[in-house]
């Protein structure tokens, strides 16, 4: 069970994805139900049976950080960094006044930068090894992310890297959470980021039909708990929470947008890219998330879904609902913000934490578009027509990634 001494509050949130840079605008698109999904552009795709994406559109690095800065980062730390930066503008944080070692960054990622890995393979091949850049290392390693917003924001605490794949971001809000209730940290950012938008990453996941070949209508592609889906839209993007004590955000007169109560934190022990069949794993987080935040199956007004729109996931993830909810299933509105942006890995779970908490704080459910064909194996409340405004106090958000692992966080309108 959690400490429940030590409260933990969201105060700030900044994102880069592909409906806008900006957490106004990202929230904008989803309750209107408009997809940011289209052709790529960052690499040559043709010869793809997947050729399209959730791209983070009109990103401008040196709008966050000195063009020096972002020559030497990856595209995945650059997106972090600018989340870092709007999400501690939205939370009105004055750095010079937070003591920087009880200032701390918890960073989910999946695999680091795979466009420049390639590019750097290529240069290997074509002039050499010892033509790589000299950056090539830092650039590419997944933990820098963090250590660059670490770096450039001065924070000097806690600092950690959540890899595991589509559940990083996720496990990192709640890992972060968990840092500032066992009094290692007052402050953290938390959250997740992806940007592996290449011939290399792209191929990869083609190569083992992971994803849709729905290439004709981008924005009709990502369907989950669909009868017609056939694979998940690869994306990008980055989002970042600012969490703190309730102390520390009382002392500082700090806007408290909503409360992050618990995560639950699972393997399916199953297969290497297949969830396990009957959605066991899932449920443990799912369950766990539940105990670890004191919260019952008749508390939770909605559920973010990780909802990818693979044939397996949806079905396996309704199928764990199912065993945790029983017959409340059926009652909860689900919703999946990957119908809209796609699915970006590593980054996916904090995305989903600030629709979560958007939905929260504007009582107001977004739809998951493109469910148009029931699915018998996928029959709750996906929520598939226009947004659904209602009083939403409490949420959990889901997400499950490749090698079973598996993590799921619950948020809950903060009262005194």
């Amino acid at each position: 069970m959690r400490n429940r001494t030590r409260r933990v509050v969201v105060t700030g949130m900044g994102a880069m994805t592909p409906l806008g840079n900006s957490v106004e605008e990202f929230w904008g698109a989803l309750v209107n139900g408009r997809s940011g999904i289209g052709p790529i552009t960052q690499c040559d795709a043709s010869d793809f049976p997947c050729r399209i994406a959730g791209e983070v559109k009109d990103f401008d690095a040196g709008q966050y950080m000195s063009t020096r800065e972002a020559r030497r980062m990856a595209r995945f730390s650059q997106l972090a960094v600018a989340s870092a930066a709007t999400a501690i503008e939205d939370a009105r944080l004055d750095l010079s006044a937070v003591d920087a070692e009880r200032f701390g960054v918890v960073m989910g990622n999946g695999n680091g930068g795979f466009p420049t890995t390639e590019d750097n393979a290529r240069i290997m091949v074509e002039r050499g090894a010892m033509r790589v850049s000299p950056f090539f290392i830092p650039m590419i390693l997944p933990n820098m992310a963090a250590a660059n917003v670490s770096r450039i924001f001065g924070i000097k605490g806690y600092t950690s890297t959540i890899i595991t794949a589509c559940a990083a971001g996720t496990q990192a809000i709640g890992e972060g959470a968990d840092v500032i209730r066992r009094g290692a940290a007052d402050v953290v950012l938390a959250g997740g980021c992806e940007a592996g938008i290449s011939r290399l990453g792209l191929g990869g996941f083609n190569v083992i039909k992971a994803l849709t070949q729905q290439n004709e209508q981008p924005e009709k592609a990502s369907r989950p708990f669909d009868a017609k889906r056939d694979g998940f839209v690869p994306a990008e993007g980055a989002a970042l929470l600012v969490l703190e004590s309730l102390e520390h955000a009382r002392r500082r007169g700090a806007n408290i947008l909503t409360e992050a109560l618990g995560q639950g934190v699972s393997s399916d022990a199953f297969h290497a890219v297949q969830p396990d069949e009957d959605g066991s794993g899932a449920a443990r987080a799912v369950r766990w998330a539940l105990q670890d935040s004191g919260t019952d199956v008749f508390e939770i007004d909605y559920i973010n879904a990780h909802g990818t729109s693979t044939p397996k996931n949806d079905r396996a993830e309704t199928l764990a609902l199912k065993k945790v909810f029983g017959e409340r299933a059926y009652k909860i509105p689900i919703s999946s913000t990957k119908s809209m942006i796609g699915h970006a890995l590593g980054g996916a779970g904090s995305l989903e934490a600030v629709a979560s908490v958007a939905t929260i704080t504007n009582n107001e459910i977004h739809p998951t578009i493109n469910y148009e064909n029931p699915d018998p194996e996928c029959d709750l409340d996906y929520v598939p027509g226009p947004p659904r405004r209602q009083r939403v106090d409490t949420v959990l958000s889901n997400s499950f990634g490749f090698g079973g692992q598996n993590a799921c966080i619950v948020f809950r309108r903060f009262e005194e």
